[in-house]
This record gives C-alpha cells, structure tokens and sequence, in this order.
C-alpha cells in the first residue's frame, strides 16, 4: 500500500515511547513535503504540563530540520483500537498541512488501519487564514 513505510516507522517509534504514568505508549511518523518521513513518540513528564505528544514530536523534529510542509502523517497508540490524535495535535497538524485533505492514517497493526482526512478529524479547524480576515 501507498503508506506502508509511514505505518512501519510508527509502529516502531511506538517502542521508543517514555510513558511511566499512563502507559499508554504513542508512536507517529509524518511525511513531510520531499517525502521525507520523521518519527516520533509520546514522551510524558512527572509535570504532566511538560508531556509530549507523539504527534508534535515528529512534526517538531521534521520542523527542526527545515521541513514545513506535511503530506500525511501516522499514528498508533492502543493495538485495539484506532488512536486519534489529541485537540493539540490536530491544531499543530493544520497549521503545517499541505491541505485540509491530508491523510491521517490511524493504524492498529501493521495490516489494519484506517485513512481519514485532516478535515474529518478536526472540522472547522481555527488557520493562519483565519488570522488574515
């Protein structure tokens, strides 16, 4: 499939995850505008506030390096269930989204995920654009 290696490299950023408190362990990969691909993983904080989400770790490290374009990113939490990203998470995604219609593919295992768009999981979403008017 189109985003296998997106699905892989979350599924192992998920091992990385430093999750003491909840345990509840989160990996991402996105793929970014030169179809470089960056991975992450939660990392939480005895100051909950300091807590890191998988999400905005790989966006942040992508970011870091100079990227600033995403064209679809990964995420898997719970093996059970498809994990969607956080309100925080879904506002970082749209602000550095090539597009309202990027996929964002919720993954259970590696052979079961779904694909749904930036705009179904955020709808109405709060851009830069909103700041121009």
């Amino acid at each position: 499939m189109k985003y296998d290696r997106l699905v892989e490299i979350a599924i192992e950023a998920r091992e990385f995850a430093y999750a003491p408190y909840s345990k509840f362990k989160v990996g991402a990969a996105v793929l970014m505008e030169d179809d470089s691909i960056y991975s992450g993983c939660n990392i939480e904080n005895a100051s909950f506030g300091a807590t890191n989400c998988a999400e905005r770790t790989a966006i942040f490290k992508a970011l870091s390096e100079g990227h600033k374009e995403i064209k679809a990113i990964a995420v898997i939490g719970d093996p059970n269930t498809h994990t969607y990203p956080c309100g925080i998470c879904r506002q970082v995604m749209t602000e550095f989204a090539e597009s309202a219609d990027i996929p964002v593919i919720l993954i259970k295992n590696k052979e079961d995920y779904i694909i749904k768009t930036l705009d179904e999981i955020l709808p109405g979403s709060f851009t830069k654009k909103d700041l121009e008017k």
